[in-house]
């Protein structure tokens, strides 16, 4: 906690420190940004996404930059499970809050998948990844289909008793309508937006910038997005949500904390600056001061809309 303020919240009977997360795929393992910030300063991190095996993703080009944006295609590589839970989580403190994501081209994978990182104790929850952009086969079928991300958040809940995630592609028509979907199936909580469904071209070339021609765009250019869904998500459910979407200063997180989000995670603003989430979590709390909230957990859903 930062002085008088009370920072801690409770996202799906996670219990957190701040609300400032990492979001999955943008701070590794964790390990990785220990030289740049302490990790006990952050509510948690959502660790790289995982599969049963290692996975070796797409080949280059397969990130590139856009206005105020980025675009990636990276397509899930991973070091899988057996060696995340034999070899990162060790590396890590012990007081580092540690959430995995979960990803495969079928319900049972992901089952298999969460099964195995349900015996960690060092796991406080689990992500499931059902709106990678940029891969061929599974993850957004998934998230764009209401049928089978129902079945498939059934088939993990089934298996676990950790608290679960779901994240969702803002890639569909009715974002409420898959939210209530993964409410409905077990999920404890919702995170959204997973990356905007894009791409980009050298005109030089008259090529693709991506050798996977798709990629997910990221960063400020999605933030109001993000921050509609996360609104219209936060209305619909009774779960917690966990906000995502272009959030670089305290104040973007304070604006998804007030529509309604739980915690929020930041994802891009790691790559400009690897202590991005502790700087935002030290701004969120001095804003809370300075507005006279006792608990940071007051600006949940404290929107102030306007009178009819």
């Amino acid at each position: 906690m930062s002085g008088a303020v009370d920072e801690r919240v409770n996202l799906a009977g996670i219990e957190l420190r701040n609300p400032v997360l990492t979001a999955s795929g943008t701070f590794g393992y964790g390990s990785e940004f220990s030289p740049f910030m302490d990790l006990g300063a952050i509510g948690g991190f959502v660790a790289k996404s995982l599969t049963l095996q290692p996975r070796a993703g797409n080949p280059p080009p397969r990130i590139a930059e856009t206005p105020s944006g980025m675009l990636n295609a990276i397509s899930i590589e991973n070091i899988g499970v057996e060696a995340f839970l034999s070899e990162s989580l060790s590396a890590l403190p012990e007081n580092v809050v540690v959430i995995a994501s979960c990803f495969g081209t079928e319900p049972d994978n992901y089952a298999e998948l969460a099964a195995k990182l349900s015996e960690s104790p060092r796991i406080a929850g689990i992500e499931i990844n059902a709106s990678c952009p940029h891969v061929k086969s599974g993850g957004i079928e998934f998230g764009q289909d209401p049928r089978l991300l129902g079945e498939l958040i059934s088939r993990v809940r089934a298996v676990t008793a950790k608290p679960l995630l779901a994240k969702l592609s803002p890639n569909v028509t009715r974002i409420d309508e898959m939210a209530r979907v993964c409410e409905g199936a077990g999920a404890d909580g919702i995170s959204l937006i997973n990356a905007v469904q894009a791409m980009e071209v050298d005109v030089e070339t008259q090529q693709p910038v991506l050798s996977n021609i798709l990629g997910g765009l990221s960063g400020p250019a999605i933030r109001p997005i993000a921050l509609r869904m996360v609104w219209q998500v936060a209305q619909a459910v009774n779960i917690p949500v966990c906000g995502i979407g272009g959030i670089i200063t305290p104040e973007d997180a304070i604006k998804f904390l007030l529509c309604g989000a739980t915690a929020i995670q930041v994802g891009t603003a790691n790559y400009l600056n690897p202590a991005a989430g502790r700087e935002i979590a030290e701004g969120i709390a001095a804003y809370a001061t300075r507005k006279g909230f006792p608990r940071v957990a007051d600006l949940i859903g404290a929107l102030r809309l306007p009178e009819a």
